[in-house]
């Protein structure tokens, strides 16, 4: 029998991502300077509303009996539990804390259609309760899989055949990344970009953007949400030319900063953990740093379920995400960090040179290069925005984002311990695969990959 072999990658693929990212001010569907007022009309559509309210308020969850977990009734969905860590270096040795333990894999999703020989994206006006100003920009498919089996008893996820009917469309990639380790335990979601074969019908909430157009987009505050973030972040668009470490040096560099970290964590009751207290409205510390667990209620007329009632986990203040970026040899550079974070599968993945809120480091050393950051001037800023972080999860996490450009006296060619210079190329490479470049430093590759950095502005 004779089989039909199949290229092992779409050599034209990265071309085509290109051609996408240079499509600026208008595609098929909608000129960039219209997307506001159909933004405004996808508002003025639909009901919205979320309010605090306290936790003996919540339909379908509370607090479990011998353990004090917050539970859903069906045991779906997600829980909030206790962690106890203890790290081997850094200020915070160990400590206790509420984690969002969310075991099952969901999908993030985005159709990606030809119109003018030019790369479209298929994007959803979503609401999600945690979202400051409630509706973004999300993925085509963006669901738990309690949300796309229907546990909540709701309608159909929108377009989910194209991610799970293989006659649906090409799949580009799909690839099982990691979210917030600091705020969940081991959760991982499935990304993917499927390229449909047929014509797509177009929902009212959905729109058509080429790549270029998201990259613009990506310059405003609060636009584009997280899950469409880490989902273009995985665009493979090529490796980008010559860098100061060869892949491979890169390759054994992450090998040994997860092998030198001795890192112990165990789930725990959270009625046991330490330095954290209950009331009737929330889980904080007395300190009030760091987040805090509160209780919304929600109405949302363009949802699978139209009104519920969830916790989510509130952070105390806005944080900070930050690359450092020098041209090193002509190529430019970003300095990653080698993160260790609670939650993750695989101890240690490549971070912003600084990612923190800096009020919770009042009083302890502060971590490298926070002080560059923050004193950049705006010569210096390549690239600086507010994003928010996971709406469906966190309430009002939001951080601003920025590349600073660096010099040798304040980012040297051989950084300290923990910290490797990278190129973006390399970076986008290691995005593809599973648990090795987190969802912060993920949120500033997509503004790479979209256009909205220019990094051939640093000298």
């Amino acid at each position: 029998m004779s089989l039909a072999l199949q290229p092992r990658t779409d050599e034209s693929l990265a071309e085509r991502l290109a051609r996408s990212a240079a499509a600026t001010g208008a595609g098929a569907w909608i000129r960039t300077e219209d997307f506001d007022g159909w933004l405004d009309g996808r508002r003025r559509a639909h009901h919205f509303k979320v309010e605090r309210i306290g936790f003996d308020e919540l339909d379908g969850w509370a607090f479990a009996p011998g353990t004090g977990n917050l539970t859903h009734r069906t045991g779906r969905f997600f829980t909030v539990e206790g962690l106890s860590v203890r790290v081997g270096e850094g200020p915070f040795g160990q400590w206790q804390q509420p984690i969002i333990r969310q075991p099952e894999v969901g999908i993030l999703g985005i159709v990606a259609k030809e119109f003018d020989g030019v790369l479209h994206f298929l994007l959803q006006a979503k609401m999600e309760p945690g979202n400051r100003n409630l509706l973004q920009l999300s993925p085509t498919v963006q669901a738990t899989r309690s949300n796309y089996t229907k546990v909540h008893q709701g309608a159909d996820v929108k377009y989910l055949e194209y991610f799970t009917d293989p006659a649906r469309g090409r799949v580009v990639f799909d690839v099982l990344q990691s979210e917030h380790g600091s705020w969940f335990y081991r959760k991982a979601n499935r990304n993917m970009l499927v390229e449909a074969v047929d014509d797509v019908p177009l929902d009212d909430d959905f729109c058509w953007l080429t790549l270029g157009q998201i990259g613009e987009l990506l310059r405003r505050d609060n636009v584009v949400n997280m899950d469409s973030r880490t989902v273009i972040a995985s665009f493979p668009l090529g490796d980008g030319g010559a860098a100061l470490h060869s892949d491979a040096a890169v390759q054994s560099w992450i090998t040994v900063e997860r092998s030198r970290h001795d890192v112990t964590v165990e789930r725990v009751p959270l009625d046991t953990i330490d330095g954290w207290q209950r009331d009737e409205t929330s889980v904080s510390r007395p300190d009030g740093r760091f987040f805090r667990v509160v209780a919304v209620s929600v109405e949302a007329g363009n949802r699978e379920v139209t009104g519920w009632t969830q916790p989510l986990l509130e952070p105390t203040g806005p944080a900070v995400a930050a690359f450092l970026v020098r041209r090193i040899g002509g190529e430019p550079h970003l300095l990653v960090n080698a993160r260790v974070e609670a939650g993750f599968l695989d101890t240690v993945e490549l971070g912003p040179t600084v990612q923190c809120d800096p009020e919770n480091w009042r009083g302890v050393e502060p971590p490298p290069f926070l002080d560059t950051v923050l004193g950049a001037g705006p010569e210096r800023v390549v690239y600086e925005a507010l994003h928010s972080e996971e709406g469906g999860r966190f309430l009002y996490a939001e951080i601003r984002y920025l590349f600073v450009e660096a010099d040798e006296s304040q980012a040297p060619l051989d950084p300290p311990p923990g910290f490797q210079w990278v190129t973006p190329g390399q970076l986008n490479a290691l995005a593809g695969h599973a648990h090795y470049v987190n969802v912060q430093a993920r949120t500033l590759l997509a503004c790479l990959n979209a256009g909205a950095v220019d990094l051939d502005q640093v000298r």
